[in-house]
């Protein structure tokens, strides 16, 4: 029996106020996930259980087997595997924001708030060829990395995430890592001066390195559970983990990591990879990103979405028995706009099969109903 995990990154959150306590998951409609718990089971557990970091990459991978030893502390090496990249063990790479900064000197936007996705790819082209030794690389958006020679006072250097530092000194947040090497400090002083013409508003656009990671090499899918696994996904962590563990990997061409994603491409990429794959994971990133910028409406509306033009075209359009699980990796409050490591929603059960009772107490038992007795 194939198995199919519909992952909403983020999907946890907090009770908003203005409707009365509800969550985003719990405003929002959603008659297909209704339907698949009132036949299976509704939970909520916690993905990280306090001894993982709540974010995707370690949440991802937990869900999808790999021991917590094995989990790496940056995901900045998975991100580049997912641009078709490798490094050597003598190189590292890092995660790098293009953010805004307000005329106190403080992170008013980790995403690039107030620029285009146009002009985000123009300010990228502007940083790169800045210095031979780092290698500047566009990813999507906002977002960006910099590969270079591997230097242990960077690798170990502990840079707060900046979705989480929004109304931090900016000249704070990075004085250690621009202390640890003379390349990124020179590299973000002259990138500042080529992105001083996108400024307005009362905001200066930066680039925040942060994130830093080696290689690392992980164990395979098919190694850890005897299956083949698939995704179908756009964003890059996501990708970059597939690779790593050797998935399948589908893309849909309209396909973003936000909520403008095309959902019924993602439905009908992920009904062609059930034919060949025993396991697949179909990742929607936009509601960790609605969470961010604290549209709870839109991460309602987007879930809502989920349930309508994918779920109900799963249900409609797929006739085989498939076990089948929706959840999220970690918690993402619309009213503080950062990650958690509190319950998520979780359900699970059968499509065109009855099979046994499913218990669902932690991420283990995710694990073991998606992934044992599959045929």
């Amino acid at each position: 029996m194939r198995s199919l995990l519909v992952l909403i990154d983020g999907l946890g959150d907090s009770p908003i106020p203005a409707w009365h306590g509800q969550t985003p998951f719990e405003h929002a409609v959603h008659p297909a996930m209704d339907a698949l718990a009132a036949s299976g089971t509704l939970g909520s557990l916690s993905i990280c259980e306090n001894d993982i970091i709540p974010e995707s990459c370690s949440c991802i991978l937990r869900l999808l087997g790999v021991d917590k030893k094995d989990i790496p502390h940056n995901r900045a090496y998975l991100e580049l595997l997912a641009h078709n990249r490798d490094i050597s063990e003598y190189e590292m790479v890092l995660r790098c924001n293009l953010a805004a900064v307000d005329a106190d000197g403080r992170l008013a936007a980790f995403n690039g708030q107030g620029l285009t996705p146009l002009e985000m790819q123009q300010a990228a082209k502007q940083c790169d060829g800045i210095l031979k030794d780092i290698e500047f690389i566009h990813l999507s958006e906002y977002r960006n990395l910099l590969v270079m020679n591997k230097e242990a006072g960077v690798l170990n250097c502990a840079v707060e995430p900046p979705h989480e530092s929004v109304g931090g000194d900016v000249s704070a947040l990075l004085q250690e890592l621009r202390g640890k090497s003379l390349s990124i400090n020179y590299f973000l002083q002259e990138s500042a001066k080529r992105l001083q013409p996108f400024a307005r508003d009362g905001l200066q656009y930066i680039l925040y390195p942060w994130g830093p990671s080696a290689r690392q090499v992980l164990p395979s899918f098919d190694s850890l559970h005897g299956l083949r696994g698939g995704a179908v996904c756009k964003a890059e962590i996501v990708i970059g983990i597939a690779r790593a563990l050797g998935m399948d990997v589908i893309t849909p061409p309209n396909a973003t990591g936000d909520v403008d994603t095309d959902i019924m491409a993602k439905a009908e990429a992920t009904l062609a990879m059930l034919q060949q794959d025993d396991f697949v994971i179909a990742h929607f990133n936009g509601s960790d990103e609605a969470a961010h910028r604290y549209d709870y409406q839109g991460k309602a509306d987007f879930i809502s979405r989920i349930d309508t033009q994918f779920l109900q075209t799963i249900a409609a359009k797929y006739h085989e028995p498939l076990k089948l699980v929706i959840c999220g990796d970690h918690v993402t409050s619309s009213v503080t706009g950062k990650h958690g490591d509190g319950c998520t929603p979780v359900i699970a059960g059968y499509l065109n099969t009855t099979g046994h009772s499913i218990r669902l107490q932690s991420y283990r038992d995710i694990l073991d109903f998606l992934m044992k007795e599959s045929d």
